[in-house]
């Protein structure tokens, strides 16, 4: 990865987000589908991804991969990974303390995987009166707390999770 003073240059693998003092901080890999690379601004998404992390008090050099696909790729993935067959707006795979995930030396540690769907999130914006933009970063702001170790699936849990999300969403407006 190419490190310089006040800057951060893409590399190979993905985009390397700046801290508030110009360094790179955090690795923040995009892959987006080519339908739609012409839709997103990737830099509200790196944005989201960093927010998220340094408000977290993540260590400044952890990985992250963001990926935003199509309603049919998240459903395959999850009807793989949940048994549930039918498209959602955002997956997360996080590594957590799996210990048969290994991270090379070279390599800064690995925090997981971030999935949204596009069609999902454009649909859901239309629903609720905001645009797309707005919605893509809600859901990777969404992903990445369950990256964390947030959960939704209890009452409790969610309300603890939302407040955080909604604090970060204020942030970042």
């Amino acid at each position: 990865m190419s490190e310089q003073q006040g800057t951060c240059a893409p590399s190979p693998r993905g985009t390397c987000a700046p801290s508030p003092r110009g360094t790179c901080a955090y690795r923040i890999d995009i892959q987006i589908a080519c339908d739609f690379s012409q839709q997103i601004a990737m830099d509200n998404l790196v944005s989201a991804v960093r927010t998220v992390l340094a408000q977290s008090n993540q260590p400044q050099n952890m990985a992250v991969t963001l990926v935003i696909v199509d309603d049919e790729r998240i459903r395959q993935l999850n009807r793989t990974f949940r048994g549930i067959d039918r498209a959602t707006d955002v997956l997360s795979f996080g590594v957590g303390q799996d210990s048969s995930f290994v991270t090379p030396k070279e390599l800064p540690p690995y925090l997981g995987d971030v999935i949204v769907s596009y069609p999902t999130a454009a649909a859901q914006a239309a629903e609720m009166g905001h645009s797309v933009e707005e919605e893509l970063t809600l859901l990777v702001v969404h992903g990445c707390l369950h990256l964390l170790g947030y959960d939704d699936s209890t009452e409790e849990e969610r309300r603890r999770m939302w407040a955080c999300q909604e604090e970060l969403l204020q942030i970042l407006r």
